[in-house]
């Protein structure tokens, strides 16, 4: 047997022996298995043989070895070399790393207290420096690690305790590992929002200039390390205590509150702690309103009405405590009445004149020459015979001319005066709105 198989392994002397005892399979170079026995030996079909290829240590090595660090990735490493202007950083298994030149005055303040030993981050900014070195910027490093920071700060909520460090026009400004932030005024909180009466932006500046120097409680809301943008917000860490406290309230509640604050557009009105409403100046009284301090005080107690929850917002409203003149007034006046007006306020549409009290309607400036004409026509707070050309007391909607006259019969919206009024009307309510919002 041994005799056959050496026959066999002679005619192959590329071939390989596989097995021993009652036969042996030989694997050729060219891919054929060869059987031998005690019986006899023949050829069997073509097999197709991938062989493994053996794993060196070398390629090993080169596979799990880490990819070689390029500009704008964080390395670190331990300091192996300090001397007046350069620090070397040990970057195993990629060489050396430096920090040399203007990184290294960049950074010579935190660098002085580094020691032999000592491991630093660093950011790299060339891949090999004119002697061979991995450059590297500490202060970048720095830079990378806070926005990375920041943008956790963001993902976990963190609430931080800071100082005012300055205020503009805008809002204040705080600083946070270094990097300066801001914070809108519309992101204040209401104890500390700038209530001023006439908008008028240098108060606005020296309200907001009270609280430098006074530490807030702030998260930050937005970072764009690009812009060097870092927006805090001091509503923010409380959003989720005060929604709670939103969803107790519901449209149509009655409230006795007490007056926080009183603005051109509307009265700040405290519901309890760390919540508060605001009553707009559209909703104080039916009558026309130009200053909200004629109506209420701060400290006074006053009743409200809810009339709209949105957005962690609480809407109130003083005048629906109150009866609605215009349903009064749909019982006793319609289109074509004559009746007496007092002029109560001029506008860019004319003039605004109130038939009874929460009750008034336009006269449009197409009726005189000019402005001035109408200003000497019809004096603030006269008294003049209007008649309606235009009454829609659900939509609280009036139009006037000057003088008695008598109308024709006809409905109002299917007149091209009665269409002209009603859109004048409607665009010189929305006009008096936008005036008041602002």
């Amino acid at each position: 047997m041994e005799d056959e198989n050496k026959a066999v392994l002679d005619k192959n002397p590329d071939s390989e022996t596989v097995g021993a005892d009652k036969g042996s399979l030989e694997l050729t170079t060219q891919g054929s298995v060869l059987l031998a026995s005690k019986e006899e030996k023949k050829e069997l079909p073509e097999i197709k043989v991938v062989k493994k290829k053996k794993e060196t240590l070398m390629t090993r090595v080169v596979s799990e070895s880490p990819n070689p660090a390029v500009v704008g990735d964080l390395v670190e490493g331990p300091v192996i070399a300090i001397d007046k202007s350069r620090v070397y950083i040990d970057l195993h298994p990629f060489g050396t790393g430096i920090i040399y030149g203007r990184e290294f005055l960049n950074a010579k303040d935190i660098l002085r207290k580094v020691n032999l030993g000592d491991t630093i981050s660093a950011k790299v900014v060339d891949e090999e420096s004119k002697d061979g070195y991995v450059e590297l910027s500490l202060k970048e490093a720095r830079q990378a690690l806070i926005w990375s920071e920041a943008e956790a700060a963001i993902l976990n909520k963190t609430i931080f305790e800071l100082p005012v460090k300055d205020a503009n026009k805008g809002g204040l400004i705080f600083e946070w590992q270094g990097i300066q932030g801001f914070l809108p005024a519309s992101q204040l909180k209401s104890e500390h929002y700038p209530r001023v009466e006439d908008g008028d932006k240098d108060r606005i500046l020296g309200e907001l200039k009270r609280l430098i120097g006074e530490v807030l409680t702030v998260s930050i809301i937005a970072a764009t390390p690009k812009e060097g943008k870092l927006i805090f917000s001091e509503k923010y860490p409380q959003q989720k205590e005060k929604d709670k406290l939103v969803e107790k309230y519901t449209v149509g509640d009655v409230l006795e509150c007490e007056v926080t604050g009183v603005v051109e557009f509307g009265v700040f009105v405290k519901l309890e702690d760390d919540l508060e409403g605001l009553v707009h100046i559209s909703e104080i009284d039916w009558g026309l309103v130009e200053n909200p301090k004629d109506f209420v005080e701060v400290d006074e107690k006053i009743k409200v009405k809810v009339i709209d929850v949105k957005d962690g917002k609480i809407s109130l409203s003083m005048k629906a405590l109150k009866e609605n003149p215009w349903e009064s007034a749909a019982h006793e006046y319609k289109r074509g009445s004559h009746v007496t007006g007092v002029v109560i306020k001029y506008n860019k549409h004319g003039a605004l004149a109130s038939i009874e009290e929460g009750v008034s309607g336009l006269i449009h400036i197409s009726e005189f020459s000019d402005e001035q004409k109408l200003r000497e026509t019809l004096e603030l707070g006269k008294a003049y015979p209007f008649t309606i050309t235009l009454f829609e007391p659900k939509e609280q909607r009036m139009t006037l001319t000057f003088g008695e006259k008598d109308l024709p019969e006809v409905e109002p919206s299917t007149t091209e005066d009665g269409e002209s009024d009603a859109k004048t009307t409607k665009e010189d309510r929305d006009e008096t709105k936008s005036e008041e919002d602002g």
